[in-house]
């Protein structure tokens, strides 16, 4: 088995926890020096350490293993593309700067997108395309994505809340509707009405105390609505404080992040952690059995498998992601090292799109990346109908992947032969950023390397690159 060095997450989880390293030392049964020496590399963390950390801080021992880098790497890759290119900087040279200098990597990571918003806000001044105000720095709601994104698509606190109340009113499956109807009302005095489709999903109007559900919900969507109402009548100053500590109150951005954590709560309090992580280990993952069992989507199943890393209690860490045939992502939270790409684009390869052709089947696919790293992807494409014939509807395909270690715990993967990397589809992290440089599905020339151009030599590739050795 290889070593494990981590000094530098070893060091920042102490300081996290604001230990000094005779203190850490003495919870970890080993001596101060020996401590250091982790820190500074000169030893690696050992199997025994690794476990009381597990056990001491509800830290997944994944949180030190070199995969949890690659996010970070594949994230410099794409900011800084150019500038890598420019300076030689290799890929090695990236994966050594994030495992053992992850704060100055993002660091450095932040100047890069700074410097390409500034880039993008001169651009439009020019055109005569922006206006005076100030440039903000992400949209609100890829700022809310990024946000989940960075923890790992888990809120320890609010999901505790959410498993609490959901004990409290005796949430179950089968009764979830009744349950919420009666906190709703003898809590906060809330009546629920579905009457007249006003073309909204819902409103709740406080001076009347009632809540109104349009009629086109399913059974499962009015329970999601009536959960994140409890969220918000009852969780009002932890949804404040937990969105307050990244955005500025009242703020666009800080309301997105109160209501995407009230999300979060409504799908913990509808699919309490111990009862869901229970089933969905009882079947294997398998989604549409977990969807029968508990009344709700195929999308609100998968985007709850995908939060289920509670410390000591942790489900198979998965990704998750929702796009449209046009390849517009609109949401992805990941618990794992997968890296969604930023620059726009997914990979054509990927099963998402395959799924868009025969709706309603669960399409696998074990996939490997430009580093190395292997995933079992399931995909499937969902339609959601408009109020009546002639109104469009909605069509999305929903992902959800896990790294291929975690795949045998998947029903899903059952008939494949998981220890054959031929077997797997490479796909990238989007045309634009990825190092596949003889893909032949390649749709734009790749960030930060100079084509070659012959007129009098022709190539399967689209977008033939120069030899950097050249």
């Amino acid at each position: 088995m290889s070593k494990t060095y981590a000094g530098a997450r070893l060091r920042r989880l102490r300081e996290e926890r604001r230990l000094s390293q005779v203190e850490l030392a003495r919870i970890l049964s080993i001596s101060p020096s020996y401590l250091n020496q982790m820190e500074h590399d000169s030893r690696p963390l050992t199997v025994p350490v690794l476990l009381r950390i597990s056990e001491s801080f509800g830290v997944d021992p994944g949180f030190f293993s070199e995969r949890d880098t690659g996010r970070l790497i594949a994230d410099l890759r794409e900011t800084l593309a150019d500038d890598l290119a420019a300076s030689r900087v290799s890929s090695a040279d990236l994966a050594e700067l994030a495992s053992r200098l992850p704060g100055v990597a993002q660091v450095l990571l932040s100047l890069g997108r700074r410097a390409d918003l500034l880039t993008d806000r001169l651009a439009e001044v020019s055109e005569g395309r922006a206006d005076t105000g100030p440039a903000a720095a992400r949209s609100p709601h890829e700022e809310i994505r990024e946000f989940f994104y960075r923890r790992r698509n888990y809120l320890h606190e609010t999901d505790l809340a959410a498993e609490e109340l959901a004990a409290e009113t005796g949430v179950r499956p089968g009764g979830v509707l009744a349950a919420l109807d009666g906190r709703l009302a003898e809590r906060h005095g809330v009546r629920t009405a579905t009457g007249a489709d006003t073309g909204r999903p819902h409103h709740y109007d406080a001076d009347a105390r009632v809540l109104h559900l349009s009629p086109r919900l399913r059974p499962g969507q009015q329970a999601f609505r009536m959960a994140t109402q409890l969220a918000l009548l009852e969780q009002d100053a932890e949804l404040s404080a937990t969105a307050s500590e990244e955005f500025t109150e009242s703020t666009v951005a800080w309301s997105l992040a109160r209501i995407g954590i009230a999300h979060y709560f409504a799908a913990a309090l509808i699919l309490p952690y111990r009862a869901f992580h229970g089933a969905a280990e009882e079947v294997r993952y398998d989604i549409e059995r977990l969807t029968d069992r508990f009344g709700l989507g195929y999308e609100t199943v998968c985007h709850r498998l995908s939060t289920l890393q509670r410390p000591r209690l942790r489900g198979v860490p998965f990704s998750f992601v929702r796009v449209d045939r046009a390849g517009n992502m609109s949401k992805r939270q990941s618990a794992t090292g997968f890296h969604f790409s930023r620059a726009g684009g997914t990979c054509p390869l990927w099963n998402l799109y395959e799924a868009f052709t025969a709706p309603g089947r669960v399409h696998v696919q074990t996939v490997s990346m430009p580093d190395g790293s292997r995933y079992l992807w399931t995909a499937r494409a969902v339609t959601r109908r408009g109020g009546g014939w002639g109104d469009p509807g909605k069509t999305f395909s929903i992902g959800l992947g896990c790294e291929l270690r975690h795949a045998s715990r998947l029903v899903y993967s059952d008939g494949l032969d998981l220890a054959n990397a031929a077997a797997d589809t490479p796909i990238g992290m989007g045309c634009r950023v990825c190092e596949r440089l003889d893909c032949p599905q390649r749709a734009v020339p790749p960030l930060g390397r100079a084509l070659s151009v012959d007129e009098n030599t022709g190539t399967f590739v689209p977008y033939p690159v120069k030899d950097e050795k050249g």
